[in-house]
């Protein structure tokens, strides 16, 4: 308690001292608000997450002393700044908590931030070519041209150095030429204004009078003419309200779970998964932080949808490392980035007494033990500093920032003085100009352990999800990337080979709009989304689940009596036949596909006919109307319900079209995804595989050669080869 206590009272002195309790206060307030209306908050974000203050405000959920996370990374009182604290909130429900800070302090005290989009080179083409009135096909091929690098095209200048297609056609038309030598001049300037995603300002007065307002069309809020830079310059304090996908992700499963007629700490067979504090309810932020199931998901890489370990890299250094508890979550998120993730493979090594642990300094050693020995955090720099050469953690901040600026002139002041105190400390010189280089190092590449530790819990929350409610988790998960085909599928995959979860196809009699759970023979299974079909909507969907209520549709005519088809449209009731979602209704997907004209005519005369009805002392409702006769036709073969199948829902689910080939495939000595990955973990072998090609991406090396990554499915699961240029050439001969 007195570690706490003083930890408060230095604090608050800080705090009152620079000026900000009204900045603590104010965020405080609409934290609490969007709390109270259970609205998912983060448990923190960057730097924020090391104040005990903001923990004791129910501003982080992060206890800063637990996590050994310091104040002055936050809010240092030897270098005067405004304090920014980062708010996540779920992405559905974000809008809500702004509006109640307009409402809360005055509409005309609350404004967005503007921001600036620069005219890249593509859109710089297709300007310019729209212009000078070029043929649509051609100006698209001369933008296509232009390769892409990350996650932004190239300067028209380097697509011109490396390819030489677009050379070519600059060369042979002159219009072709004059049209990239105009975009070349446009490129990089501002082509438009828009609203910053997170930035908020809270002004003590109109805000009119202290910065000039725009209204984005788009927007019921004003925003500032000021960008971010300028408008805190401009001596107005900024909020970033930031909508994380995760969050709402875990309200989605949250939900599903109190549906089934469960709370969150008790499982699908009934047994107890932890004991929650009295009136903790179904809260994740009470889950237990040792589960070994969840540890147990981490150390075998079972971690796609969990957040910030997703991807494969990833999955390889959780395999290695083993975490066994959270401050090895929090490591591993600081580590995996460019530079600090050369030191994993040490880390894991130690950590699972592989390798010594090398230790840089006996009076250091408690600040990197749990850490393996390495410095991972910037923290560490600061409290090697204060430890070490004497620094105090505000004058720590201040060499850390330095450091991982490389300012010189302060480098060149900081050395000395830090070797000196190093000394008055009792460490030899050449000892303490080694460590102040290996800090120099790490200071550019240490990550800020508050966000690292709020992230990590986040990760861990939603990993317990996954070992402990897995289909209400992958439900949430999928709900929240209900339009991204390419996801739903990698997550239906994780489903039925990774977890061994059945899911039942979308069907109008037993699907929602969304992804829900329910149990089967076998234990909990997801149920397909009528929403989730391509060209769809949840919107029109839920129309069909209100008028299905609780009680089943018997027959087509049934439907269409009770549901207005013309209301949910041709084009998406073509998607349902072709995924089979009337199957029970009537089994033959062809004939349903082709008595849909038919089924919506009748449909809109019956609802037409009620709607008369209504004003009639005596309608029947439309009830006497005769039922159309569907047309006598054959179904689609297998090989074809599972290509209109795959149109609807964007890849394979009720079967794969390898499955008849697969005995013929097994004597030529073709292996499964699932074998292929079994027989890899104990090390790397060569495999023929056999798959359906269902997506290509091309790319362009650094030496201007052209490669493809081509995705392709077998029965087992879904993967991805790379074909380079040699391959790639001679398979377009063909």
């Amino acid at each position: 308690v007195a570690e706490y206590e003083a930890r408060l009272d230095y604090e608050l002195g800080v705090i009152e001292q620079m000026g900000f309790p009204g900045y603590f206060l104010i965020v405080a307030d609409f934290i609490k608000w969007a709390k109270d209306r259970g609205i998912p908050v983060g448990p923190g974000r960057g730097s924020g997450a090391g104040s005990l203050v903001a923990y004791a405000l129910t501003i982080t959920d992060l206890d800063p002393l637990r996590y050994s996370l310091l104040f002055e990374r936050f809010l240092n009182p030897e270098r005067v700044s405004m304090p920014d604290f980062d708010i996540d909130f779920c992405m559905d429900r974000r809008e809500e908590v702004i509006a109640y800070v307009q409402q809360r302090f005055g509409a005309e005290k609350v404004a967005q931030i503007i921001t600036f989009g620069a005219l890249l080179s593509k859109a710089a083409v297709r300007d310019v070519g729209r212009v000078l009135q070029m043929p649509y096909g051609q100006v698209d091929r001369l933008s296509k041209m232009i390769p892409v690098e990350g996650v932004k095209p190239v300067s028209i200048a380097q697509a011109l150095a490396d390819e030489p297609r677009l050379r070519e056609e600059a060369r042979r038309e002159e219009v072709v030429d004059r049209l990239l030598t105009y975009a070349q001049q446009l490129e990089g300037l501002l082509r438009n204004a828009s609203t910053h995603a997170a930035g908020v300002v809270i002004g003590d007065r109109p805000l009119d009078e202290l910065v000039p307002l725009y209204q984005d069309p788009r927007s019921d809020m004003p925003a500032t003419q000021f960008n971010m830079k300028w408008v805190e310059q401009a001596g107005l304090v900024k909020f970033d309200f930031l909508g994380l996908k995760t969050l709402t992700a875990i309200q989605y499963a949250l939900d599903l779970i109190r549906a089934s007629g469960r709370d969150l700490h008790v499982a699908e067979d009934g047994t107890r998964l932890y004991e929650p504090p009295p009136g903790a309810g179904n809260d994740i932020g009470h889950i237990p932080l040792d589960d070994a199931k969840t540890y147990a998901l981490y150390a075998a890489a079972k971690t796609v949808a969990v957040f910030q370990v997703e991807s494969t890299g990833m999955m390889d250094a959780l395999r290695r490392m083993k975490p066994t508890c959270i401050e090895d979550i929090v490591a591993l998120v600081a580590l995996y980035r460019p530079g600090p993730m050369e030191n994993i493979p040490a880390y894991c090594e130690v950590k699972n007494g592989l390798r010594a642990r090398v230790s840089i300094h006996p009076s250091i050693d408690h600040i990197l033990a749990e850490t393996q020995g390495i410095i991972v955090y910037q923290e560490q720099v600061m409290q090697i500093a204060q430890v070490m050469a004497g620094y105090s953690l505000g004058g720590a901040d201040l060499l850390r920032r330095a450091m991982g600026k490389k300012i010189k002139e302060a480098m060149d002041a900081e050395r000395p003085k830090f070797v000196d105190g190093a000394r008055a400390q009792g460490v030899g010189k050449a000892k303490a100009e080694e460590v102040f280089a290996l800090l120099e190092k790490f200071a550019n590449y240490g990550f800020n352990k508050s966000h690292a530790a709020a992230y990590a819990v986040v990760s861990y929350q939603t990993a317990w999800l996954k070992a402990n409610h897995p289909v209400e988790f992958m439900a949430g998960v999928m709900n929240c990337d209900i339009h991204l085909t390419d996801k739903l599928s990698v997550f239906a995959e994780e489903l039925r080979r990774g977890l061994g979860i059945d899911i039942v196809p979308p069907c109008v009699n037993r699907s929602a709009a969304t992804f829900t759970a329910d149990r089967g023979p076998r234990g909990g299974r997801l149920v397909y989304a009528l929403g989730a079909l391509k060209n769809v909507g949840t919107d029109a969907m839920r129309l069909i689940v209100e008028a299905r209520g609780s009680k089943a549709f018997v027959t087509l005519f049934d439907l269409a009596r009770r549901v207005d088809l013309k209301r949910v449209g041709k084009r998406p009731l073509e998607m349902l036949a072709r995924a089979g979602a009337f199957d029970q209704l009537d089994p033959n997907r062809r004939r349903v596909f082709d008595s849909l004209d038919a089924l919506v005519a009748y449909s809109a005369a019956v609802h037409e006919a009620q709607g008369s009805a209504q004003v009639s002392l005596f309608g029947d409702g439309g009830d006497d109307l005769p039922e159309p006769r569907l047309p006598n036709v054959g179904d689609w073969l297998p090989t074809e319900r599972l290509g209109e199948e795959h149109t609807a829902v964007g890849f394979y689910l009720s079967g794969h079209p390898l499955d008849d080939y697969m005995p013929a495939l097994r004597r030529q000595g073709v292996r499964t995804l699932a074998e292929v990955d079994a027989a890899a973990r104990r090390g790397p072998l060569l495999a023929k595989m056999a798959g359906a090609i269902t997506g290509r991406k091309e790319r362009k090396s650094a030496r201007g050669n052209r490669f493809a990554f081509v995705a392709l499915s077998d029965p087992t699961g879904l993967y991805e080869v790379t074909v380079f240029s040699d391959t790639l050439e001679a398979g377009r001969e063909h």
